[in-house]
């Protein structure tokens, strides 16, 4: 069962008011306070009004018809099965019974996967999603294939390595800002990017930066890659895409434009 970071409005009333009336009731009524120490220094926190809600996958919640395309930044990083949670420590031949058991239970499924709706998502956030395991990366690979109409799209330090089988058609802003890429063939099929930030990650060449002349890129951030440090790093990027404008947020500079100095191999002259 998937996890939510449960954006979801209640019909509830009971939400807590705010810090500074919480002090003036204190202060006047020492009526008790619904709230949560911490146990190492005496700091009090607030409960959100979500709270009750932190443990439930938000499509399980009852008398609620919510859909993914209108949640901004679901948590739906996958939690392991009951059955499979149940028999870590049994032998394997009921393991594999239990697994036969889930693939029947695959249709039952079909109702949530109707109802999470990420095909009509615009604007989504899945960042910091703690992929710790396969199956939580495999889950979440399913989900991006399913943004067939995302426009923006953040996924900001999720541990990602590879994303090639990924395709979104329509998406323009794409946010990989603290994952683990380490060249641009790694990189999602993006044909109408405009703006793509891969700061943060391990790409070390330029060489595949060519996969995207195709396409419509505007602004580009790189910081923090080893290719950052390449001789002529900026002039062999504009180079490369000449409908970039910005690159690492500073506009493109006439010196930009220079043609980045050949290799000194290429330059050697052989007299024979």
């Amino acid at each position: 069962m998937s996890e939510s970071s449960s954006g979801v409005n209640t019909s509830s009333g009971s939400f807590p008011k705010s810090h500074s009336s919480h002090y003036s009731e204190l202060s006047d009524t020492h009526t008790p306070l619904s709230v949560e120490h911490t146990p190492d220094s005496g700091i009090v926190a607030t409960p959100l009004p979500s709270s009750r809600f932190r443990f439930t996958s938000w499509h399980r919640l009852e008398e609620h018809d919510v859909r993914g395309d209108q949640l901004t930044c679901p948590r739906v990083r996958e939690g392991p099965s009951e059955d499979e949670h149940s028999l870590r420590d049994e032998d394997i031949f009921l393991r594999n019974g239990r697994r036969r058991r889930r693939r029947e239970d695959e249709e039952q499924r079909w109702e949530e996967r109707l109802q999470e709706n990420w095909e009509n998502c615009v604007e989504l956030n899945l960042s910091y999603q703690d992929l710790g395991d396969p199956y939580q990366l495999e889950n979440f690979t399913r989900i991006l294939r399913r943004l067939i109409r995302v426009e923006r799209l953040q996924l900001v330090d999720n541990a990602l390595q590879d994303l090639s089988s990924v395709r979104l058609p329509r998406c323009k802003s794409l946010n990989l800002h603290r994952n683990h890429l380490t060249s641009f063939s790694q990189l999602p099929k993006v044909p109408e990017i405009q703006h793509l930030c891969l700061s943060e990650n391990s790409i070390s060449s330029l060489g595949e930066l060519s996969l995207l002349q195709t396409t419509s890129i505007q602004s580009l951030t790189l910081r923090l890659n080893p290719c950052e440090f390449l001789e002529d790093y900026r002039s062999r990027v504009f180079s490369c895409l000449p409908k970039l404008k910005v690159l690492d947020g500073i506009p493109k500079l006439p010196e930009d434009s220079v043609p980045p100095k050949l290799p000194a191999s290429s330059r050697l002259c052989i007299i024979l």
